[in-house]
């Protein structure tokens, strides 16, 4: 690999998303009698559980990976949601990793204890290409529980779009070998600024 080429490739945990001055783009993807009813109103409906851990992820191309382009059951509405960088910084402040990481963690019983404790818990999973293969870097999963998930659907979120009709759009685009049409339709994510301060749980190494 060129040195060229490997200043190209992001680091190994950093969090890219659509973002603007005040709001980050997250996604999710819901039975459509959940997700159409939250896209038409731009809020969750009394429906949403609130007490169940809930995963945002601001990857597009890793939610396709995870819900199959909207095709898989019970994922087949691809949600868009907009919310506020305060509410998403204030998840990412409070979260705790996922896995037990020993070069992270003191030992696994405070690891546990700390899980336990915290709103959110952060992972990272292989970022995925336009084919949803795996690239050489990862994408953060935020899980929100409890407190930070009560305050995602009810304080944070600031508006809601069904974002499946483009998801389908870019599938096919990309299944025909238009890669650079498809391309031109992914949302502009690029690095998210954290706040000074703000320290994100992340692997030693890829796991």
């Amino acid at each position: 690999m060129t040195a060229s080429a490997a200043a190209a490739i992001p680091p190994q945990h950093q969090i890219r998303a659509l973002h603007t001055a005040g709001t980050v783009t997250v996604y999710q993807a819901y039975t459509p009698s959940l997700g159409l009813p939250a896209a038409r109103d731009g809020r969750f409906p009394a429906a949403w559980k609130r007490d169940r851990m809930t995963w945002i992820k601001p990857s597009f191309l890793w939610m396709m990976y995870r819900c199959g382009w909207g095709t898989k059951e019970g994922q087949e509405t691809v949600l868009a949601v907009e919310i506020t960088r305060e509410g998403f910084d204030w998840a990412l402040a409070h979260a705790e990793l996922s896995h037990y990481e020993r070069d992270v963690h003191p030992d696994h019983a405070t690891w546990q204890r700390e899980l336990r404790r915290a709103p959110a818990r952060v992972q990272w999973d292989p970022e995925r290409d336009l084919h949803l293969n795996r690239l050489p870097y990862r994408s953060l999963q935020l899980g929100l529980a409890g407190e930070a998930s009560r305050r995602y659907a009810d304080e944070w979120t600031v508006s809601i779009r069904d974002v499946t009709p483009l998801a389908r759009e870019i599938h096919a685009l990309a299944r025909s070998g238009e890669t650079e049409a498809a391309t031109a339709l992914l949302p502009d994510e690029k690095p998210y600024p954290l706040p000074q301060g703000t320290p994100v749980p992340t692997a030693r190494e890829a796991v």
